[in-house]
């Protein structure tokens, strides 16, 4: 789930010097070229959400199993995206780039040719891989490939694209297996990727940014920490909550969460330097990515199951009927961000955490067996203009009390934790699901149900309750003053871009 502020862009030139360009390329084509990349790795977040039932019976999966399926691209994503992007910075952004094509697309030929479930878990990792690496260099590029003049159109339409990948995840998941084969959702990517390198050789230029140290030690102990405390909820239920297995785990994963902060708090290059969480706002603004995305994307797991399970529709019916959830945020997020700096960042994020929170107790209350989908309607389109209120003034409220400096940093942090809450909340919501006594067929499902969503509605209260923490709003800039456009870039420096009106 990766919003603009989260992308990056190149620092000035005093930094970043790419080698002079010996044609002009035109606008659209470096907007496609940077987007197309960027589409086919966000689509692939939620792709799967129609097609988990017919994978299921194909390869007789079970429920851990399925939640791995997306687990396993979420956490690696969430996990090297900020190692990637730093990467790019030393080895060349273009060059890191089409690797992450390359990877992606050789993971989704695996995907396709999956027998095993435990192959098909191993294939979506690495795709994830290849994510962490085209996400976070696809803006980079694009920026600066655009004229200053032209850049807040492109990077505009860049994050119109986004939102598209996410909101058409469901649908075009559900019509590739409805028309074709759940594979064919895997092999859809290799003509993407056909197109993109192409474009990407010609339309994008090389560039660098400041070389600095990775840290390897830092991303495995993270890592680390994450999957393991993953595995232990997914496994909870079935071997026991107090069984050595899962209890041993789960003290193995706060294990390596001490370590991990204890290194960020003495290394010189942290992965995540723990310093900007001083930050009040930023620090709100990261509860709030983590709290609201496990709440839910959780839901929206076991919703998209239950589309089909329960109420039968095929993959691509039930990925139709989750529009009024997955595009929503498409039309409200862009009206939020005009919003900002008239009602304030709290008052939206409030707003549209309420909002979400109520749905899903609303779903929680109304789902029983033969409840016609008209009547989720409202409570979905509830959730989704709740979304879309909350994306772009969380991503504002993250680089409110940041330098410049800090800006690439600090966007990249927010996206990695909401990643890792996609990942809990799956496992989390899942758990409740089956510790309730759920299973996939269409008379142990709803009940079990409403429990999971209830859970999810307790984890946007928390994120409500950060967002009335938020410090109240800051007067908007002086009208005749132009408004600026501030990027960040791979390696913590910022352009900023001042557009007149």
């Amino acid at each position: 789930m990766t919003t603009l502020s989260d992308q990056l862009d190149p620092p000035p030139s005093d930094v970043d010097v790419p080698p002079p360009r010996a044609r002009s390329v035109p606008v659209w084509l470096a907007i496609v070229a940077a987007s197309v990349p960027m589409f086919m790795a966000t689509l692939d977040n939620l792709v799967m959400t129609s097609a988990l039932p017919v994978i299921r019976a194909d390869l007789d999966a079970s429920v851990g199993q399925l939640q791995w399926f997306m687990n396993a691209y979420t956490l690696a994503f969430a996990t090297l995206m900020l190692s990637l992007s730093t990467l790019g910075d030393r080895l060349g952004r273009r060059r890191v780039f089409l690797w992450g094509i390359a990877v992606f697309t050789a993971a989704s030929i695996a995907s396709a040719l999956s027998t095993t479930p435990a192959m098909l878990i191993a294939a979506r990792a690495i795709q994830g891989i290849g994510a962490a690496a085209i996400m976070p260099l696809s803006l980079t590029l694009l920026a600066g490939a655009v004229p200053a003049a032209r850049r807040a159109v492109a990077i505009g339409v860049w994050g119109g694209v986004s939102g598209l990948g996410v909101a058409l995840g469901p649908v075009v998941g559900g019509a590739v297996v409805d028309g074709v084969s759940w594979q064919a959702v895997f092999w859809l990517n290799v003509p993407v990727a056909a197109l993109a390198v192409p474009l990407v050789l010609y339309a994008l230029r090389e560039s660098t940014g400041v070389r600095q140290p990775l840290d390897p030690a830092g991303v495995l102990l993270a890592g680390g920490a994450v999957f393991l405390g993953v595995w232990a909820i997914v496994h909870g239920n079935d071997d026991g909550w107090t069984s050595a297995s899962v209890s041993g785990v789960l003290a193995a994963s706060v294990v390596l969460l001490i370590a991990f902060l204890g290194r960020e708090m003495r290394t010189a290059h942290p992965v995540m330097p723990l310093r900007l969480f001083r930050s009040r706002e930023f620090a709100l603004a990261n509860v709030i990515g983590l709290t609201f995305t496990l709440g839910m994307m959780g839901a929206v797991f076991l919703l998209s199951q239950y589309l089909q399970i329960v109420s039968g529709y095929s993959p691509f019916a039930a990925g139709l009927r989750t529009l009024p959830w997955t595009a929503a945020p498409m039309i409200v997020a862009p009206v939020a961000g005009l919003l900002a700096p008239r009602v304030g960042l709290r008052a939206l994020l409030v707003t549209g955490l309420v909002l979400q929170g109520i749905s899903l107790v609303w779903m929680a209350g109304l789902i029983e067996p033969g409840v016609a989908y008209s009547s989720l309607v409202p409570a979905f389109v509830m959730a989704g203009v709740g979304m879309g209120l909350t994306f772009a003034p969380n991503a504002t409220a993250v680089l409110a009390g940041m330098r410049e400096a800090d800006h690439a940093t600090a966007s990249s942090i927010n996206a990695t934790l909401r990643e890792i809450g996609v990942a809990l909340g799956i496992a989390v919501l899942t758990a409740v699901f089956l510790g309730a006594g759920g299973s996939l067929t269409p008379t142990g499902y709803t009940d079990a149900l409403a429990p999971a969503l209830y859970v999810g509605a307790g984890f946007v209260a928390v994120a409500v309750v950060a967002a009335a923490l938020m410090p109240p709003r800051r007067e908007s800039a002086e009208p005749d003053q132009p408004s600026v456009t501030t990027v960040p870039s791979a390696s913590g420096r910022v352009i900023d871009h001042s557009v007149t009106d």
